[in-house]
């Protein structure tokens, strides 16, 4: 399973929206969308903190 689908399905299992997460750990929803679209992918500081 990709980064990606995990990102998502967990996202969506704790009831979140992509704005909700992004506000958590402090960076844009476009960026969680990047992320959840394998466009792009959190540097190791942001892995630790979605952890």
């Amino acid at each position: 399973m990709k980064f990606s689908d995990i990102l998502k399905s967990k996202r969506e299992a704790l009831g979140l929206t992509q704005q909700a997460l992004a506000d958590q750990i402090y960076v844009t929803r476009q960026t969680v969308s990047r992320w959840e679209n394998d466009l792009a992918y959190p540097n190791l500081d942001t892995l630790i903190e979605l952890s």
